[in-house]
């Protein structure tokens, strides 16, 4: 066993000697390089990005606030050495107490299901947050997020070469998520605007700010999508998406262009893995601009409305309504009593198709065109109303004096209801009863108010996924294209049963009236 052992050992080190021998032996190939000509491009990509950088940071702020306890904000603490949520200078471990504050900020900035929670301070203790700005002209206004400055004591912003200045709020506006700061020193240079509209997707960009309080710090990615307005961040949003790495105090941080001008502000990233996933938003500097001008003229931001409660234009409510239904537009659901729509002509049911000339395509994007247009301007509206297209003129009014009764605050309570006969509609999962006056008022509604009270709607019935409820009242149908009053049980019961599809129009006291479309289950 022993010499078969030994034969066997020196077997194995002849072959690997041999193919060692033969190996040496082969030649190696050169490695390819790369071609002059990439090389040149390459360089040239890189300068590009160096002259903008260089170009951007002395105009790029970083913002450091104290809130007061009580303001009602949970914040993280700010940048620097131990205070950070991360092993300081010395290489001290992590605390407890840094690492919860760690998570609520990612909770508070990373998580898009995250609400505000309101927590209180202990008592006289200052909170210390971070954020990003920059400077917008030659005055010392300085461009951030209202998130960043929101319920500010102190503010403190810090320069490129590490001037600081004591700032104060000019204005702010909660529904875009834009605030304006103001410093005495106004010698460092404001950035130069471009077009956010002129973006197109796969457009270069860079991302400036302080992420994580790191200041000057600098990324780099591609617009990848405009006009988003579906975030659902803020009231009045058309977000541009961006590749660009954003991160927790590169709020307020400019997005600019390859040319170094300011195209966004820094805003929010969407994450599900609580760090940045390449799906980054920035509020277009266009918008930001025109709230930013009206902050600094007058302190707040004054919008337009035209009183209009809308809804969606579904394919079968289209249907119902005997128009194409592929076509884009919104659905008026309800119109505001002696509103500038009253006014104009348009009735519950009508279908906007254009404003100003432009197209509407969805309710977040008509929206924000009203709200930016001018009051007491008029302005060209087309419709759609039994099929046909009418065109008006319609002039925008403040937006404090149009106002629904269901956005006023109400401290009545509902009086007791007094009971009808009620009448099942089963094919669509409805209980129906007649609106009295009493049934009215009990509501909280106009006692003038007619059409049928919904006193049950069945679990998982069609009524159900339409998103009626209970204390609801239907007071018209859409029947033959065209839509008309009801007022009977008799009646309701009538068009429900010679249908697969209805179309409703309801009321209620938690929200503005609109349309819904109630589809028959199919066996």
């Amino acid at each position: 066993m022993k010499r078969n052992a030994v034969a066997w050992t020196s077997l194995v080190v002849s072959v690997a000697a041999l193919v060692g021998s033969r190996g040496l032996s082969r030649p190696i190939p050169a490695a390819p390089s790369v071609p002059a000509e990439s090389q040149k491009v390459a360089r040239a990509l890189s300068e590009a990005f160096e002259a903008v950088a260089d170009f951007v940071k002395p105009s790029v702020v970083q913002i450091s606030v104290q809130r007061k306890a009580g303001s009602g904000l949970r914040i993280i603490p700010g940048p620097g050495g131990r205070r950070m949520p991360f092993p300081g200078p010395d290489g001290s471990p992590l605390n407890p107490k840094d690492f919860k504050d760690f998570e609520e900020m990612l909770r508070r900035f990373l998580d898009p299901d995250f609400k505000h929670e309101k927590e209180q301070f202990g008592g006289g203790h200052l909170a210390e947050g971070t954020g990003s700005g920059f400077v917008y002209d030659d005055q010392g206004h300085i461009l951030t997020n209202n998130h960043v400055v929101d319920g500010a004591g102190k503010i403190t912003v810090t320069f490129h070469d590490g001037i600081e200045a004591s700032a104060t709020v000019v204005g702010t506006d909660k529904d875009t998520d834009v605030a304006v700061i103001k410093v005495d020193n106004t010698s460092y240079r404001p950035l130069p605007r471009g077009s956010s509209g002129k973006l197109r997707v796969g457009d270069l960009v860079m991302a400036v700010g302080s992420p994580f309080g790191l200041s000057q710090t600098v990324t780099t990615g591609i617009i990848s999508a405009t006009e988003r307005n579906d975030v659902q961040i803020n009231s009045y949003e058309s977000f541009l998406q961006t590749d660009a790495a954003i991160n927790p105090g590169n709020s307020g941080g400019p997005l600019v262009s390859m040319d170094g001008r300011v195209v966004g502000i820094n805003s929010a990233i969407v994450t599900g893995s609580r760090g940045n996933d390449g799906v980054g938003f920035a509020i277009p500097i266009d918008m930001a601009a025109n709230v930013a001008d009206k902050l600094i003229k007058d302190g707040k931001v004054s919008r337009a409305r035209i009183g209009i409660a809308l809804g969606p234009l579904t394919p079968a409510m289209a249907k119902q309504l005997g128009i194409d239904p592929k076509t884009k537009g919104v659905l008026c659901n309800e119109v505001l009593p002696g509103g500038p729509a009253e006014k104009a002509g348009l009735k519950a049911g009508d279908v906007i198709t254009s404003f100003n000339g432009q197209p509407v395509v969805n309710i977040p994007a008509f929206r924000l065109n009203v709200a930016a247009s001018d009051v007491g301007r008029s302005y060209t509206l087309t419709y759609l109303r039994n099929g046909e297209e009418h065109t008006t003129s319609i002039v925008p009014a403040p937006s404090d004096k149009v106002v629904f009764e269901q956005e006023k605050e109400s401290s009545a309570e509902p009086e007791a209801r007094s009971e009808t006969a009620k009448t099942s509609i089963s094919d669509f999962g409805l209980e129906v009863q007649p609106l009295t006056s009493e049934l009215a008022r009990s509501l909280g509604m106009s006692t003038d108010l007619q059409g049928l009270l919904i006193s049950s709607v069945k679990e998982g019935s069609p009524a159900e996924a339409a998103g009626l409820e209970e204390g609801q009242v239907i007071t018209k149908v859409v029947t033959d294209r065209k839509i008309q009053p009801v007022k009977t049980v008799k009646e309701f019961q009538d068009l429900a049963g010679k249908t697969d599809e209805l179309a409703v129009y309801v009321q209620s006291t938690k929200g503005p009236s609109r349309f819904v479309t109630l589809s028959k289950k199919k066996d």
